[in-house]
């Protein structure tokens, strides 16, 4: 199919003309001075991109090149580390191959240096200051001759740059909330250009408490401790960008031809809507630990047509449906390249405090307790789902989900049915004679929070003998009633599903920013003043060991004594692997391409017989 791509509309000028575009402005190393950085955030109109449509769906890889075939499943979002979205599941996973953070947390749930070679922080654990590598550089790669040509060593500046640039109101970066903690942050990203001059909002810009030390350090003071603080510069929105190259070509810099990375991975094409192409960086400065020369990553939405690629050795892993696990452990051949691994989610049902008879902490206690959440992952679910009686999901730093001494009751159902008649007594309803109809809401756009919800009322039915009204609203109607802090109680249901993923791998996100009762996230309306002094007590921590006790205590707290939330399962990963490949399998960490490893000739004897 004839089509105009990208790739093939860059020419050589235009790559050739990033190799002055990042020239370091900064003093010598040896008279460090602190840097001033102004940040300019060019309002752009969404240019046109033609979308290309081909079904090439997959490249047969050279004999000389070790080539992981792999499917992204959709066509990325963005590449540009700021404008990653919460609902895009692709951007990440391309955007972590080309841009390094100043941290990265590994598969155990490590947070390890990368941009950063150490870093420190002061007494009162409000000032960090981060160390830069020497060795890390900004590239550029030709599409033409396949050239990767280095432009700049990205230094302290690029840092300041690129947080200053999330938290930018006019940048509209969806995770810029993350790096509130840090001093300054807040005000900038919440206010209101349209009200404000030039003059006022570089005020706040500069009141943004990152500054470049020097060449090769960033100082970052917070509002407060936090010892979760180095999992936050690792995500996306603390990343430094090219800030030259950025702001002269606007939106299209993130093409190729036009993008400058410094990650393990350079953009070489993208064909958008069919496939997008990364090359190993020569210039990494781990490129002898890269094994894996070059990604070439399909967009194949649809499950079926991916799973006939891989059973045709065109694609070196793929992720089926959950529905399709127990086909796929029938299956003789498929099963032994089987995974089902944790993904970082918790599903759970939420209770409105405010309304009667949900304010008594007995009746949340009981109704939690009358799940029988193994039935409802192995009988209605079958993806190989969890129960859940934590609200923190596994392989995040402060979990306890499993661990019997946190509502063990939700982990057997015989004893969690017993404990729920019996607090349902104690709270006047024994039997649950006199106890009022009680309504439990779903979003409509998923035929599993259906099934779940029809048999957790049946269950609450036969367990405890109450009455419960099942309904259902379409997302955006759902959403806008539980999460508005304003609609009535009395038009609020008793009872409803709601889910929360990491954003970062830290409890702190969970158990903070969920249920803080002044953050955006506490739809149950609760708050607790022994469970908000413990949290706060965690976040300032910088002892893992004390940060994990007080973790583990906030968790009673919420899904055992109180009760504020039901957890009902975690969520896993169904994935495919064939056998030459070896990779991480943790959602948490994400696609580490750069860590992965391919047994080449294996792989190239399967695709000679197939």
């Amino acid at each position: 199919m004839a089509g105009k791509r990208w790739a093939l509309l860059v020419p050589l000028l235009l790559a050739l003309s990033f190799l002055g575009a990042c020239s370091p402005e900064t003093p010598p190393a040896d008279t460090p001075t602190p840097v001033k950085e102004t940040v300019v955030v060019e309002k752009v109109v969404k240019e046109t991109v033609e979308v290309v449509k081909v079904v090439t769906a997959t490249a047969t890889p050279s004999p000389e090149i070790v080539t992981l075939n792999w499917n992204f499943g959709s066509e990325p979002a963005t590449l540009d580390p700021a404008l990653v979205a919460d609902t895009d599941p692709v951007s990440p996973n391309v955007i972590d191959s080309l841009f390094l953070g100043l941290t990265y947390v590994d598969e155990t749930g490590k947070t390890q240096g990368r941009l950063a070679s150490t870093w420190t922080v002061n007494e009162t654990g409000t000032i960090y200051t981060f160390k830069l590598r020497k060795d890390v550089k900004w590239v550029a790669y030709n599409p033409t001759t396949g050239a990767v040509v280095e432009v700049a060593p990205v230094t302290a500046k690029d840092v300041v740059y690129g947080i200053k640039r999330s938290l930018h109101p006019e940048t509209g970066a969806r995770y810029a909330y993350v790096l509130y903690i840090v001093k300054g942050a807040e005000a900038l990203n919440k206010a209101d250009p349209s009200k404000l001059n030039a003059e006022q909002i570089q005020k706040l810009v500069d009141g943004v408490a990152v500054r470049a030390v020097d060449d090769y350090t960033v100082e970052i003071t917070l509002e407060r401790a936090a010892g979760y603080f180095p999992t936050i510069v690792a995500m996306w929105a603390a990343r430094p960008v090219p800030k030259d190259v950025l702001e002269k070509n606007g939106a299209r810099w993130i093409e190729p031809g036009f993008i400058v990375t410094n990650g393990p991975y350079v953009l070489a094409d993208w064909y958008h809507g069919d496939h997008l192409t990364l090359v190993k960086n020569p210039k990494y400065y781990d490129a002898d630990k890269v094994q894996i020369s070059q990604i070439y990553g399909v967009m194949v939405g649809d499950a079926t047509t991916a799973l006939t690629l891989y059973r045709g050795n065109k694609l070196d892993g793929t992720n089926p449906p959950a529905e399709d696990l127990q086909r796929l452990k029938a299956d003789a051949a498929l099963s032994k390249d089987l995974r089902v691994s944790p993904h970082p989610c918790t599903y759970y049902y939420g209770f409105t405090h405010d309304k009667p008879p949900m304010d008594n902490k007995l009746v949340r206690r009981a109704l939690s307790a009358a799940i029988d959440r193994e039935t409802l992952v192995e009988t209605v679910l079958k993806g190989g789902e969890a129960p859940a009686n934590t609200f923190v999901a596994p392989n995040v730093f402060g979990s306890f989900g499993g661990l019997a001494d946190i509502a063990s009751w939700a982990l057997d159902y015989k004893v969690g049915a017993a404990k729920a008649k019996e607090w349902l007594a104690e709270a006047g309803y024994p039997n649950g004679t006199g106890f009022p109809e009680i309504t439990l809401a779903y979003n409509n756009d998923r035929d599993s929070h259906k099934l779940l919800a029809e048999t957790v009322a049946n269950m609450w039915k036969t367990t405890l003998g109450i009455k419960v009204k099942v309904e259902s609203q379409d997302w955006k109607t759902y959403l806008s009633t539980i999460s508005d802090k304003k609609t009535p109680a009395d038009k609020m249901p008793h009872v409803w599903r709601m889910g929360w993923c990491a954003e970062y791998p830290d409890a702190n996100d969970w158990l903070n920013e969920v249920f803080n009762p002044i953050l955006r996230q506490n739809y149950i309306r609760w708050t607790n003043k022994a469970y908000q002094e413990v949290v706060e007590k965690a976040a300032k921590a910088s002892d893992a060991g004390e940060r994990l006790a007080l973790y583990k205590r906030a968790e009673q707290i919420l899904v055992d004594e109180e009760a504020a939330i039901a957890p009902i399962y975690f969520y896993t990963t169904v994935s495919l692997t064939k056998p030459w490949l070896t990779r991480n399998y943790s959602d948490l960490v994400g696609h580490d391409f750069f860590n992965w490893k391919i047994d080449w000739k294996a792989k190239m004897t399967a695709l000679e017989k197939s």
